[in-house]
């Protein structure tokens, strides 16, 4: 935890080559598949069946995202159904900051859960067969001892994975070739349910709840993750060890920012996240949280969403909307649209923060297709937001076009999608200013 150097080597994949996973189905019983039997690389990520990343639903999910008024949209989010194998699903919401921070979000989505199935496939690879089992869901007929150590097993292994692939994914984005991650950056709040176990691991100020039921049958909000901010007393006493500062400004008292020793900038609103390079020698890490749960019947949902929801939205108001939403199909989408009403209700003078919100339903049961097409969202558009919309150059990035502006390439770099996070009134802005050497830097 209190690590605070930075390293700049390349990370590599445990598959061999950058960028490349190895899924392994070690343990499921509808399918004969074996570990080499497929290889995902950033390249063929489109025809990977079940990941959707643009607004639509899943089989047990739906995702929504709406840019605010700071610029560009800088926050990405992942369903991925049959992730690792049938019974395993990996979700995340990533809210980018800084002049290329959606690149950096879009980044992290796209190459994080890679590195995940690569560090668990490297795991798999090297145990005894017997060992098989723990990477099942509910194993029937066990005794309750070898439950537990299965369970302690898979707990350990994903926290391990989890651990492995953040610190590769922040290496790889330090020595990426045409990303700028210096004054850039991206928070992560990513799940993996496996069965009944759900595994997590965060950083930044993106959350994670579930809805689920009490002794009475009412629905109320279990907050499954720490919004990871400054002024947490160790993640301040970490970062002041590491010479930076943290305070907060005069017009802002609420809001604990990460500063420079020698400049006051650039005001990092949140302890740990994936680039900031600028900060990472002073305190600033991409260390996940980790967590596990095992969930339960009375476990009705989850949300994963940016800071954009959270600010205006409470846990409580979250749960009531998603559970009172028309149709399952439909809660990102309400979740979303109430965040903005809000955004106008309570800070009418202030730039709209990006805002989006995964939803993801235990009982893996979602809405008929007659529904879903009330909703708004045709078979034909959300068959296209199954990895369709994006194209990945050589480099593993540079072409790479969010899904909102497919078919219109040009309009990513209009002059009214550059970020202006900076500019005009905001609030609680991720960073207030570029530190004085950074155009200098860029220069060079």
């Amino acid at each position: 935890m209190g690590c605070c150097v930075s390293t700049s080597s390349r990370s590599t994949c445990s598959s061999g080559s950058h960028g490349e996973a190895q899924i392994g189905f070690v343990g499921t019983k509808r399918t004969s598949r074996t570990i080499s039997d497929n290889v995902i690389t950033l390249q063929n990520l489109p025809s990977v069946p079940n990941r959707i990343y643009a607004n639509g639903k899943s089989r047990t999910s739906c995702i929504f995202t709406q840019q605010g008024r700071k610029g560009i949209n800088q926050d990405a989010m992942i369903v991925w159904e049959d992730f690792m194998s049938d019974d395993v699903t990996f979700c995340g919401v990533f809210d980018g900051h800084g002049p290329q921070g959606h690149l950096v979000a879009h980044k992290v989505r796209d190459a994080l859960p890679l590195k995940l199935l690569s560090s668990m496939h490297s795991y798999q690879s090297g145990q005894h067969e017997s060992r098989g089992s723990c990477f099942k869901g509910n194993s029937n007929g066990k005794d309750s001892d070898e439950d537990i150590f299965a369970e302690d097993r898979l707990k350990f292994l994903w926290r391990e994975a989890f651990m492995k692939s953040y610190k590769a994914m922040d290496k790889e984005l330090r020595s990426h070739p045409n990303l700028d991650c210096f004054c850039s950056g991206s928070t992560a709040v990513t799940i993996v349910k496996q069965g009944p176990s759900l595994f997590m691991g965060y950083i930044g100020d993106s959350r994670a709840i579930m809805g689920s039921k009490n002794n009475n049958g009412s629905m109320v909000s279990i907050q499954l993750t720490v919004d990871l901010k400054p002024d947490l007393p160790r993640e301040a006493e970490r970062i002041k060890k590491c010479k930076g500062r943290v305070f907060a400004m005069q017009d802002e008292p609420e809001v604990h920012r990460v500063w420079l020793p020698f400049d006051d900038a650039p005001g990092l609103a949140m302890a740990r996240a994936f680039g900031d390079f600028c900060l990472k020698e002073y305190g600033v890490i991409s260390i996940p949280e980790f967590s596990h749960r095992l969930l339960t019947d009375s476990d009705q949902f989850i949300v994963l969403a940016s800071d954009g929801v959270w600010d205006v939205l409470s846990n409580e108001e979250v749960v009531e909307i998603v559970s009172s939403a028309p149709t399952r199909s439909s809660a990102a989408r309400a979740l979303v649209d109430s965040a903005a009403r809000q955004w106008t209700l309570k800070y009418p003078t202030s730039k709209m923060d990006d805002c989006t919100a995964v939803c993801l339903f235990l009982d893996g049961k979602m809405d008929s297709e007659s529904d879903n097409k009330e909703q708004g969202f045709s078979s034909a558009t959300l068959q296209s937001n199954h990895s369709g919309n994006a194209f990945e150059s050589d480099d593993g990035y540079g072409k790479l076009v969010p899904a909102e502006f497919e078919g219109n390439v040009g309009a990513v770099s209009t002059e009214d999608q550059k970020w202006s996070g900076l500019e005009g009134v905001t609030r609680v802005n991720s960073l207030v200013q570029l530190p004085r050497f950074s155009e200098e830097r860029s220069n060079l």
